[in-house]
């Protein structure tokens, strides 16, 4: 697949480029940064010329992100609204919705930027769950554009700057890239467990004091107020 990406952009030159960073943007299993790079090294080269490049490619980003968001605020609600009717996804509700676009709305700017360069393979999905969950389009077009402009900076110029070993320097990033992935993957199961036995250890705790409660409202009368009842409070026989 690669080599048929590249192959067409020595072919076809800035729109092959515009194409496959769009679809790549829009969530397409392909890598438009190796492509990018690629043109860096062929703009090093003169076959290219790299001040059209960067515009090229950050259009190009820039609509395939926006495509993947209007997707999400479209046919996403409509999708979760038919989830909510059927029976096995009755935990979908207004409440849990609402829930989730407060959590997201307040964590979604950096995670928006950083997935434009850095974690690309969730830029896709990060696109859709924005415009599902109503994300401010203004500020998704913030972050999306400053981090596209990152993105096209370090490809292009990886490319540009290494043209004779290009393959192996995004070879390099791509695998730094996973490394953070499988970081941030870890860190998420990691705290998700962590709350959990918290929740369950509260869960123990509190029905232990209910076990308690309930274990003293059982006791006779005469046990219950014998433990905290004065000697001299005690019956005298006639």
């Amino acid at each position: 697949m690669n080599a048929f990406l590249i192959n067409a952009l020595q072919h076809y030159g800035y729109v092959a480029l515009w194409l496959v960073v769009f679809v790549a943007a829009a969530g397409a299993p392909i890598s438009g940064s190796l492509l990018l790079s690629a043109a860096g090294a062929f703009a090093a080269l003169g076959d290219l010329n790299l001040f059209i490049l960067f515009p090229v490619a950050l259009s190009a980003a820039v609509l395939g992100d926006n495509l993947g968001y209007f997707l999400g605020l479209r046919v996403g609600t409509a999708f979760l609204a038919w989830l909510a009717q059927k029976k096995r996804f009755r935990w979908i509700t207004p409440q849990s919705l609402e829930r989730a676009r407060t959590y997201f709305n307040r964590k979604a700017g950096w995670t928006i930027f950083i997935t434009r360069f850095l974690i690309v393979v969730l830029g896709g999905s990060i696109n859709f769950l924005a415009g599902l969950e109503e994300y401010p389009y203004a500020r998704f077009l913030f972050w999306d554009v400053s981090g596209q402009i990152l993105s096209v900076l370090i490809s292009l110029g990886m490319g540009y700057l290494f043209a004779a070993s290009w393959e192996e320097v995004a070879g390099l990033f791509g695998a730094f890239s996973s490394l953070i992935l499988a970081l941030v993957v870890a860190f998420i199961l990691s705290a998700f467990l962590i709350r959990k036995m918290r929740q369950q250890r509260r869960a123990r705790a509190a029905q232990g004091a209910t076990n308690e409660v309930h274990e003293a409202s059982e006791m006779p009368p005469l046990l219950q107020s014998m433990p905290g009842q004065k000697t001299d409070q005690l019956p005298v026989p006639d």
